[in-house]
């Protein structure tokens, strides 16, 4: 079956278009900030999947695994309002241990509204770190890109 949600990985570029309801902006009918995290959360997940990692497959191991950030630094660049079309656009860029680097934006058009640097660990159940096993890593290797290429992208006209 295929998974709408999923788009594919391009030269190592996930997007996901995401629309803007009522639910997700304030009372001045701009996007609330917290919910560009839930938006870029889709975009990390939903390139998971289209490389065949899921969460709740980690999760139920013999010894499970999780992600989870430890660091983010975002640049809010522009809002975006009610019935907005984006896109979440999510670029993995290296593995090394226990962590991922990833950057992603959030698009509208072809102007980059919010863009985010995350840095994500690999943990066990009980929170401690954890290099990301073989089996995992193989998977997301195919797809990582440069950060170049990612900011090459979402400069495009």
């Amino acid at each position: 079956m295929n998974d709408l949600l999923q788009n594919s990985i391009q030269n190592g570029i996930h997007r996901l278009p995401v629309r803007v309801y009522y639910e997700d902006t304030d009372f001045s009918g701009v996007v609330y900030h917290a919910n560009y995290l839930r938006f870029a959360e889709r975009g990390r997940s939903e390139f998971l999947h289209s490389c065949g990692i899921h969460h709740s497959d980690l999760f139920s191991r013999p010894d499970p695994l999780a992600f989870t950030v430890v660091n983010m630094n975002i640049d809010f660049l522009a809002p975006a309002k009610i019935d907005d079309r984006l896109e979440v656009v999510s670029a993995y860029i290296f593995i090394k241990g226990a962590r991922l680097h990833i950057k992603q934006a959030i698009m509208l058009e072809h102007r980059v509204l919010w863009r985010a640097d995350v840095h994500v660990a690999c943990i066990t159940a009980a929170g401690r770190p954890v290099r990301m096993p073989r089996d995992v890593s193989s998977l997301l290797e195919p797809h990582l890109t440069q950060e170049e290429h990612f900011l090459n992208f979402i400069d495009k006209p």
